[in-house]
């Protein structure tokens, strides 16, 4: 499941981490459009190549930055 606000900076997007389970927030510069493309079904990469891969990670996973590191190096 996946929350957004809008605010000024962007996209606040929540997301359930699928290995610890805890709820992780991130800003995102990403528009609307761009979430319904993925949602659709386009790759993570098309939908959001404006995005890193920690944020793109984040977005299929719910992942923080900090899960990430722990879990992939």
């Amino acid at each position: 499941m996946m929350k957004i606000n809008l605010t000024s900076e962007g996209m606040d997007v929540t997301k359930v981490s699928i290995i610890t389970s805890r709820e992780h927030t991130m800003t995102m510069d990403i528009t609307l459009d761009q979430v319904g493309a993925w949602l659709e079904g386009a790759l993570v990469q098309d939908a959001f190549p404006n995005l890193n891969e920690v944020e793109r990670e984040f977005l299929i996973s719910g992942m923080s930055e900090a899960e990430q590191k722990e879990f992939f190096e």
